[in-house]
């Protein structure tokens, strides 16, 4: 009897609350509330029916607590990071005003062709938007297997450029191997988020092998960037993963110690020589600048004639190529100068800081994992590419995260971004999941 009156006073309050994804959270916060009042109730010598009773009575109206749990339980869009996003995109057609070498196709071309994977990407946010991220959670397996497969399809047949094997072609359609760093990005999330029931040996070691396959694979391609995206990410959202100091103490010490061991023998038994070129081009650019140490010239011969206000965006820069790819950040800051230059680097700063600052909003820990890894996904690049061009990191094929030109890395970045928003839209909607240590 005073369970199916419960029953419907709940029903009563969530009939207010348009937020179908609260109602259990709603109900299972209020059904604990009515029976404490209950025990309270019977301890004054009521009846149990009576208890219940009053204890209902206590609550309230249940339709006044719904609308008040409607405006606390509703679906959020962060406008401001939403606002960034779209600064940012409009950016991203400077670098191809005058960016582009008029060998095959106008910059007009190339603008359409960037106006339309905008308005594709904005497709694929939306698509990330609205569904509930949870869903992928324990899905890890099939991600993880899905960009392992996509590796070793690459390595096996996929189309080398400079080197190395980056695209894999399917008839006319070619697919960027950076999809991988998505497909591990959601594999990991999951993974992270129950790394504690990985407390036996038999599951340290395969966790260990989960780790480092794909850096392996990315060494081989070679791709020195994508690995180094991936060890961050997987490093970050482990260190925000709730494993205990103890648990995450020796998990990281053999997993470090044997993995760097592994890298150097990796890089100097399969691509020692190439790596040590660039390296000792980046150290000392100048003793062999018409190969490996050019473009350290070039970069800091260009960044060299900007001034506070550049030189205009129809200013050939000449000897700078990838002005609208890799080193669209050196072309705007020669073309508009050190003062746009640096209101650039202050916005993506302010971008990714508002993303991390997003992932303390939510009580889910796989969403706050998707939320914090996706900001390492996109930090890493935007300040490596930043870097390389003033020439404190080596210089490596990276592009500027929004900015740079290129489809399948526009829609890369745009589904975590769709990720993102999704985790703070649905922020006081999901169950709260993080335990305080």
């Amino acid at each position: 009897m005073s369970f199916a009156a419960f029953e419907e006073f709940l029903r009563k309050v969530t009939s207010k609350v348009k937020s179908k994804g609260a109602h259990g959270m709603i109900k299972k916060e209020l059904h604990s509330h009515l029976v404490e009042l209950s025990q309270s109730f019977q301890k004054r010598d009521s009846s149990k029916e009576e208890a219940d009773k009053k204890a209902i009575k206590e609550m309230g109206n249940p339709f006044t607590i719904g609308e008040n749990l409607n405006r606390l339980h509703k679906p959020r869009m962060d406008w401001i990071l939403i606002a960034l996003f779209l600064i940012i995109a409009g950016i991203s057609f400077l670098p191809l005003v005058g960016g582009i070498e008029e060998v095959f196709e106008s910059s007009l071309y190339f603008m359409q062709r960037h106006a339309i994977w905008y308005t594709l990407a904005t497709f694929v946010i939306l698509g990330f938007l609205f569904f509930d991220y949870r869903k992928l959670k324990n899905l890890w397996m099939f991600f993880y297997g899905s960009g392992l497969l996509i590796l070793l399809y690459t390595y096996s047949f996929g189309i080398t450029i400079n080197g190395a094997a980056r695209w894999m072609a399917f008839g006319g359609f070619h697919v960027d191997v950076t999809i991988t760093l998505f497909l591990f990005f959601l594999a990991w999330a999951g993974i992270m988020n129950k790394i504690n029931e990985f407390n036996r040996v038999k599951k340290q070691v395969l966790l260990f092998f989960l780790f480092w396959t794909p850096i392996f694979f990315y060494m081989l391609l070679p791709h020195f960037m994508l690995s180094i995206i991936y060890f961050c990410y997987v490093l970050t959202m482990f260190a925000f993963s709730q494993v205990p100091k103890k648990f995450a103490m020796k998990l990281a010490t053999p997993f470090l110690t044997v993995g760097i061991v592994f890298i150097i023998i990796i890089t100097l038994t399969f691509r020692g020589t190439y790596l040590f070129h660039r390296l000792f081009a980046f150290i000392n650019p100048s003793a062999n600048p018409n190969e490996e140490g050019y473009m350290y010239i070039v970069v800091r011969d260009i960044l060299s004639q900007a001034g506070w206000f550049g030189n205009g965006l129809y200013t050939q820069t000449g000897s700078l190529p990838f002005a609208h790819t890799d080193f669209a950040f050196p072309y705007l800051v020669y073309s508009l100068g050190w003062l746009f230059g640096i209101s650039l680097c202050l916005l993506l700063l302010i971008f990714i800081s508002r993303i991390a600052l997003n992932a303390f909003k939510t009580k889910d820990l796989y969403g706050r994992l998707l939320v914090i890894g996706g900001a390492t996904i996109i930090s890493v690049p935007a300040f490596w590419n930043i870097l390389m061009g003033f020439g404190i990191v080596p210089i490596m094929a990276v592009s500027l995260p929004f900015i740079s030109y290129g489809g399948s890395m526009l829609f890369f970045y745009s589904a975590i971004l769709g990720l993102i928003l999704n985790v703070y839209r649905r922020k006081d909607i999901v169950e709260p999941t993080i335990v305080k240590l």
